[in-house]
C-alpha cells in the first residue's frame, strides 16, 4: 500500500548548503522532474532575491561541494535560473527514490532545511530509504507518515482505471504547462489505445468535476 512521507534534510547535508551560507538571504526553488535518469532529476534551479544575494550566490555556486556544474539560462530582475548537475550526495539520494519507485511531488526550503513530501509505493521502500541514507549520513526528520488508503479515491467516485490514469498523467507531467507527454506517449505507457485513454481521462474528469461542484449545482 502506498505511504506519503513528509521529511527535512539540512541544505549543508544535501544540497546548496554552502551557497545558502554565502547568501543567506537567497531565496531557492527546485522543481521536481520525473525522469529515469538520477542526473536529471531537479535539473532546474531558481534563486531569487536582490542583486547583491544573487551575485553572492553566482559566486558561491562555484564553490558548492553538492553542485558538480551549474550554467545560468535565464537572468530576470530579482532571479537567476541555473540548469545544475548535482554532486554526488544529490545523485546518490535521487538515484535510491528511483530505484524506489518513489514519487517526489513537492520539494521546498525553508530555514536552511529541504522540506520533501515524496510517495512510496510501499512502506518497506520508505523504511530502505530512510535506512539508507541514515547510514550514510543523511539526516532525515520524519515529520508526517500516511498510509494512501486503498479506497481513499473512491470517495470520488473513480474506479481502479480511473485512478490509475490520472495518477500516471499526474506523475508524467501530463498537467504540466507545458505537458511533459503527449497523450501517445502516455497511452504507450498505460498500455492503452490513445481513444480508451482519451475516454478514460474524459470520464474521470467529468466524475471529478461532478463531486467537486455537485451534480445539482450544474443543472
Amino acid at each position: 500500500m502506498s505511504t506519503i512521507a513528509e521529511f527535512a534534510i539540512p541544505a549543508e547535508s544535501f544540497a546548496l548548503g554552502h551557497t545558502l551560507d554565502r547568501a543567506p538571504a537567497l531565496g531557492v526553488e527546485i522543481e521536481p522532474v520525473i525522469a529515469a535518469d538520477p542526473e536529471a532529476v531537479m535539473p532546474c534551479v531558481r534563486f531569487f532575491g536582490d542583486e547583491d544575494t544573487l551575485e553572492d550566490a553566482d559566486d558561491a555556486l562555484v564553490a558548492d561541494p553538492t553542485v558538480e556544474a551549474a550554467t545560468p539560462i535565464l537572468d530576470l530582475d530579482g532571479e537567476r535560473w541555473y540548469r545544475v548537475r548535482w554532486g554526488e550526495t544529490v545523485v546518490d539520494l535521487v538515484e535510491l527514490l528511483t530505484r524506489e519507485e518513489a514519487t517526489v511531488f513537492e520539494t521546498e526550503l525553508e530555514d536552511d532545511r529541504w522540506q520533501f513530501r515524496v510517495v512510496f509505493p510501499r512502506r518497506e521502500a520508505l523504511a530502505r530509504s530512510y535506512e539508507y541514507a541514515t547510514d550514510r549520513g543523511v539526516p532525515i526528520d520524519l515529520r508526517k507518515i500516511n498510509r494512501l488508503e486503498e479506497t481513499r479515491y473512491e470517495r470520488f467516485g473513480l474506479t481502479d482505471a480511473q485512478h490509475e490514469t490520472l495518477v500516471a498523467a499526474l506523475e508524467y507531467g501530463y498537467y504540466d504547462i507545458p505537458r511533459g507527454i503527449d497523450m501517445e506517449t502516455l497511452s504507450d505507457e498505460l498500455g492503452i489505445s490513445h481513444q480508451a485513454l482519451s475516454e478514460r481521462l474524459r470520464r474521470a474528469h467529468l466524475t471529478l468535476v461532478e463531486e467537486a461542484v455537485g451534480a445539482d449545482d450544474a443543472t
